[in-house]
């Protein structure tokens, strides 16, 4: 009989984009049943927000002490198993603490803490629960990007010689320029969103990608960041050079001030037989470039993919995969963890993933604050 697992959000309350994201991905593959947590901050929105789930009343919590206290009284087989963290960056690490603590699996979203030290301490909670710890960098969810991912680590493109890496949006530009309406916009408060708004934000995302597809580990960065206005405490646009351990050198560039785009995520990568270039707006299209030859097409759903794409595909070639589909693959990887099923490493980002992102961040940060300096990862 196929149990499901027992699942609780924190955050993700009926307005929030992410909440439905979550929520729709982790009902996909039929592995989780949502059945109870704290939506909202506001008591009234959040019985509201569950009540338009249809959850029980009762599993709907006013403070995550009340959730935990209320839920280990329960049977193993009645009580919320795992917790979707999908709150401001400033209370990822108290709850994912907690929740580890008091035995339940975490799923967070990034980035994972608003501080290195922090990640630290929960990677190693989180070692010592023995609790499956997934951090949603969704765009992993992709089948191409996993195709990608399969193609680079076989040789396909030979030995890599360039990585550059783009994520252009334009969504602060209404706010940015207005300082009542700039402080309106959590992401610009460093005391809710930590010490980076655009590199901790969607940098990160071009980070953890370079890591996931490359295999290559980065050792060393040089930012410089832009903070368009000396009274914004904020990065809302930055560049950053890197190097691998192994020597390859590649580019970062992020921009929430990119007028005009909307969620402009390209990734290319090019060896000395072959290059590899995936575009988030256009997800199902992977291009495959050789010198004289023509360039291929690759598409999700085909034979030709590796069983890591190939696993992540739910519809017919020709159909369209989206976001949903990506989160979705995380939570299905996340889900054989937790059931102690076999799993490809590929299939949900670990909390191993969110510590490299802290660490790419504030270091990212140190290299512009001290003038555009090498600054070493660990």
């Amino acid at each position: 009989m196929h149990t499901k697992i027992k699942l609780g959000f924190l955050g993700g309350g009926s307005n929030s984009l992410i909440g439905v994201l979550h929520k729709i991905a982790s009902y996909m593959y039929d592995d989780y049943e949502l059945i109870g947590g704290i939506f909202n901050t506001d008591l009234g929105k959040n019985k509201e927000s569950a009540e338009r789930i249809g959850l029980d009343q009762k599993r709907v919590y006013q403070d995550l002490d009340a959730m935990i206290a209320e839920e280990i009284k329960l049977p193993v087989d009645k009580r919320i198993q795992a917790v979707s963290v999908l709150t401001p960056n400033n209370l990822h690490f108290s709850m994912a603490k907690k929740l580890l603590e008091n035995g339940f699996h975490v799923i967070c979203e990034k980035p994972l803490t608003t501080t290195y030290i922090e990640a630290l301490e929960l990677d190693k909670i989180a070692k010592i629960s023995q609790k499956v710890f997934a951090v949603t960098y969704t765009y992993t969810g992709y089948p191409m990007v996993r195709q990608m991912r399969q193609m680079i680590r076989s040789g396909s493109l030979g030995n890599i010689q360039k990585i550059d890496v783009q994520y252009y949006q334009g969504w602060i530009n209404p706010f940015i320029h207005d300082l009542k309406k700039r402080a309106e916009v959590w992401r610009l408060d460093p005391e809710r969103s930590g010490i980076s708004c655009c590199l901790g934000d969607i940098g990160s995302h071009a980070f953890q990608m370079t890591e996931y597809i490359t295999g290559l580990k980065v050792g060393k960065v040089l930012a410089d960041l832009n903070y368009l206005y000396e009274d914004n405490r904020m990065d809302v646009d930055g560049t950053v050079l890197f190097r691998t351990v192994k020597g390859v050198k590649g580019v970062i560039r992020a921009s929430q001030i990119a007028t005009g785009e909307e969620n402009n995520f390209t990734v290319q990568v090019y060896g000395d037989r072959a290059g590899i270039r995936w575009e988030q707006e256009n997800p199902n299209y992977l291009y495959f470039l050789e010198e004289g030859k023509p360039r291929q097409v690759l598409k999700p759903g085909h034979i030709y993919n590796s069983d890591l794409s190939l696993e992540a595909v739910k519809l017919p070639p020709g159909h369209p995969e989206g976001i949903f589909d990506a989160m979705a693959n995380i939570y299905r990887g996340a889900a054989k963890a937790i059931k102690n099923e076999s799993y490809d490493e590929g299939e949900f980002p670990s909390i191993n993933d969110g510590l490299r992102g802290m660490d790419f961040i504030e270091k990212s940060v140190l290299s512009h604050k001290k003038g555009n300096i090498w600054v070493d990862l660990n």
